[in-house]
């Protein structure tokens, strides 16, 4: 699979940017912006050609109900209950904790929709897990997956998310109207 993935990353004219920490053993992985379902097909063949097959990701429950239930487990996906009463920030910060090795990608939208602010939960797992951020950026404009440099949260949140926000909103989603370019400051 990862030559056909590799082969048709080449064929569209994707290329990446970047480099993948491979030598951390945990981190929360933020790839934005998510507008369209394509992202998760572009994600597949990423995860594919740089060899990513321990990250995991959170998935709403009804996706592994069903009867792809089995494939979205095998790509690695976690499901939750986002009704749930649980605290889901507390649970995935006990995965790591219990985990010698355990890496997690996550959407800071939340939602394939426009956002008017990014959600916060991948900030506190990776805070109070005290493991690295890496943001990885698909940028359908430029037909770019721009990974940048592992980042440690701090205490100043606000100045973590205007990084965040910097570096996302230069990407242009699948859907433009959708993505984050409208939550950087002028």
């Amino acid at each position: 699979m990862r030559l056909i993935w590799t082969f048709l990353l080449w064929i569209t004219g994707w290329k990446i940017r970047g480099q993948y920490p491979y030598h951390l053993k945990k981190l929360v992985i933020i790839v934005a912006p998510h507008t369209s379902a394509w992202d998760f097909v572009l994600g597949l063949a990423v995860r594919s050609k740089l060899r990513l097959g321990h990250v995991r990701f959170l998935g709403k429950k009804e996706l592994f109900d069903g009867p792809f239930g089995f494939f979205f487990r095998w790509l690695g996906g976690i499901p939750v209950d986002r009704s749930s009463a649980h605290n889901l920030v507390d649970q995935v910060v006990e995965r790591f904790n219990a985990a010698e090795s355990f890496s997690l990608v996550l959407s800071p939208e939340g939602t394939r929709k426009r956002v008017e602010r990014l959600k916060t939960g991948f900030y506190h797992i990776a805070h109070q897990a005290q493991v690295p951020l890496v943001m990885v950026g698909f940028d359908f404009g430029r037909k770019e997956v721009a990974i940048a440099e592992p980042f440690d949260t701090t205490n100043h949140t606000e100045a973590d998310f205007q990084k965040i926000i910097q570096f996302f909103g230069r990407m242009q989603g699948k859907n433009p109207d959708w993505d984050v370019k409208h939550l950087l400051h002028p």
